[in-house]
């Protein structure tokens, strides 16, 4: 009996290996055959070799809007199909999302588009947000179902009319391994409050943002801690400068820690996890940090504020708005050590409650045994 055979695509092999690692292993292990597909990166394609995947190379520009490239890359999609013929299609992103559902459906092949955040093409109103919205309405037109990530994102599609309400349902993110990000204390009472970013090193994550809220909060807790965690991303148009980031810890205002594999040291020598970002799909770093039990201060944007309960398991403040930042993650400094704990464990049941790794992958199995299923039954008629 041939092995069932999964295609998950998305727009950087950094993003499918990091984010779904553990969904495509799951899946290797449950004896499918699993390819992906996403622009070269020599790193992350040797480590989804080593967790049994195939991979496959796509040319992709993915915040490019030449017609000419974004044909290319259908092509591509369509004759890797051809090529492959996997029994699902399964996408993340954009382009992915819609290039790749329209060579699944010529081909016949049942296909998944998973919206993992609406990106920097929603975030301002250009003359790419409409036509972005006019091909996503063609390719989910087809789709077998639809997943969003958050209910902001699942809204806007559905008041925009781009896809049908019978096809949406909401995915809770990526979801969190609550073994692997295990319940920790708090560190010790006579440690210096400190807060952590772990993420993409660009603009758009609001990180402008988090330095003046550092230099206003260090001005008044000089003993305070502010750190960022995660890779710098030049070919990024939103990508904050090496020089820029050099002259910040020059100055004295934040550790840079750098990029690294496992998060969860860092994590565990946190009081609270920061994410001022100005849109998200679902944000991991705040899922891994309230699995940890740490608090969590973020924007009040799509996705972030599926994960943060305000005042809960952590604070709002508003995007775009440093002075708002400051005030968030001062509340945090002024908690006693005992709130600090309770806010913790708060953000840890949550995660158990909603965003636990094991429910997702259900999800997607069940998904996917239901759409192969009726394939079968539809051929044998």
């Amino acid at each position: 009996m041939t092995k069932k055979h999964l295609l998950f695509s998305g727009n950087n092999a950094w993003g499918m290996y990091n984010f779904r690692h553990e969904l495509l292993r799951h899946f290797v292990e449950k004896g499918y055959r699993v390819s992906v597909s996403a622009p070269y990166d020599e790193e992350q394609f040797r480590m989804l070799r080593e967790l049994g995947c195939e991979v496959y190379p796509i040319r992709m520009r993915p915040r490019g809007t030449n017609p000419l490239h974004d044909f290319s890359l259908f092509l591509q999609y369509y004759w890797l199909m051809r090529k492959l013929k996997p029994d699902m299609s399964i996408t993340y992103t954009i382009k992915p999302n819609i290039y790749a559902s329209w060579a699944a459906h010529l081909h016949k092949i049942p296909f998944l588009p998973v919206t993992t955040g609406l990106g920097y093409v929603f975030l301002k109103k250009t003359p790419a947000t409409s036509l972005a919205k006019r091909l996503y309405k063609h390719a989910f037109s087809k789709a077998e179902r639809v997943w969003f990530l958050n209910s902001d994102d699942l809204r806007l599609f559905r008041e925009a009319r781009l896809v049908s309400n019978a096809l949406v349902e909401q995915l809770p993110g990526e979801g969190v391994n609550l073994d692997f990000f295990a319940e920790t204390p708090m560190p010790p009472a006579d440690q210096p409050i400190t807060f952590l970013y772990v993420g993409r090193i660009l603009r758009d994550k609001g990180l402008e943002e988090f330095i003046y809220a550092a230099r206003w909060l260090r001005k008044r807790y000089p003993q305070v801690r502010v750190q960022m965690l995660g890779a710098m991303w030049p070919e990024n148009p939103a990508a904050i400068p090496q020089r820029q980031m050099e002259a910040w810890q020059r100055e004295g205002v934040v550790e840079y820690l750098g990029f690294k594999h496992d998060v969860r040291p860092y994590l565990q020598a946190a009081h609270c996890v920061v994410l001022p970002s100005y849109r998200e799909g679902i944000p991991c770093s705040l899922m891994e940090g309230a699995a940890m039990c740490r608090i969590l201060v973020a924007t009040d944007v799509p996705g972030c504020r599926d994960v943060v309960l305000d005042e809960q398991n952590g604070y709002l403040c508003r995007p775009r708005h440093w002075k708002s930042l400051a005030h968030a993650m001062e509340r945090v400094i002024k908690l006693s050590p005992k709130e600090r704990e309770a806010m913790g464990r708060c953000g840890r049941e949550w995660m158990l409650e909603r965003f636990d790794l094991h429910l997702v992958i259900k999800r997607y199995e069940q998904m996917i045994n239901d759409t192969l299923a009726k394939r079968q039954a539809h051929h044998k008629h």
